[in-house]
């Protein structure tokens, strides 16, 4: 979540570098438009069987998405630096999900992810 157009944005380079990890990937962001084959959708989706959220939105933009990305029942969200949100950590373990605070570039490139 927080997908950018923009190639100098951590969420855009975390689209391609999940893509060629082999990963299953949806984007979702502010503007329309591709990433590494990567469709970013701009309307809230129910998609079904999301394992991790990878935030890239600060916490005050997270605050409008807290019913979708618990409605959309992850295992996982990470918080990537700049993301942080003791406020949506307790919402997630009240669902059950995990709240992890990490970087996805860091995860991806030392085979933790």
């Amino acid at each position: 979540m927080g997908a950018s157009l923009k190639s100098n944005r951590y969420s855009n380079l975390a689209i391609h570098r999940l893509v060629n990890h082999k990963q299953n990937v949806v984007a979702f962001g502010l503007r329309e438009g591709e990433v590494s084959g990567i469709k970013i959708e701009t309307d809230l989706i129910d998609f079904d069987d999301i394992d991790t959220i990878t935030l890239y939105l600060n916490p005050a933009r997270q605050k409008q998405y807290y019913e979708y990305i618990v409605s959309l029942n992850p295992r996982r969200v990470i918080f990537n630096p700049g993301t942080e949100n003791p406020e949506l950590y307790d919402i997630l373990k009240r669902s059950t999900i995990e709240a992890e605070v990490a970087c996805t570039l860091v995860l991806l490139s030392t085979n933790q992810y």
